[in-house]
């Protein structure tokens, strides 16, 4: 199931830029963030595709997104400028940010291959 975060569940979940420098992951296990809009036409089309893939993958991974309009500090913080963006956050090491509506082939091997989650 996909979650929705607030500015003070992102730095709680995923990274806690005010508090950190350099990265530092704040979960447990590793997790794609979905920057979004509710506007947005592609990021309508992969909304659907984004629940499904979090309930094949549920319990290895955890999915979330942030609206970009109610977010925008965020969004910022992360140089969001066109959206869909993701965020690819494995446990170790540092994150990934794709761009653009991705078909769910894509998702697939980018956890495994970013991720290390088959």
């Amino acid at each position: 199931m996909t979650e929705h975060l607030t500015k003070e569940t992102f730095k709680s979940k995923v990274f806690d830029y005010e508090k950190n420098k350099e990265w530092k992951f704040e979960g447990d296990k590793p997790c794609i963030v979905d920057f979004y809009a509710d506007w947005c036409g592609p990021c309508k089309m992969v909304a659907p595709v984004l629940e499904d893939l979090s309930e094949v993958f549920t319990g290895k991974l955890d999915v979330y997104k942030v609206n970009t309009e109610e977010e925008q500090e965020l969004a910022a913080v992360f140089g969001i400028r066109s959206i869909p963006s993701f965020l690819f956050v494995p446990v170790e090491g540092q994150p990934q940010m794709a761009m653009g509506a991705l078909p769910k082939d894509t998702f697939v091997k980018a956890f495994k291959d970013v991720l290390g989650v088959e």
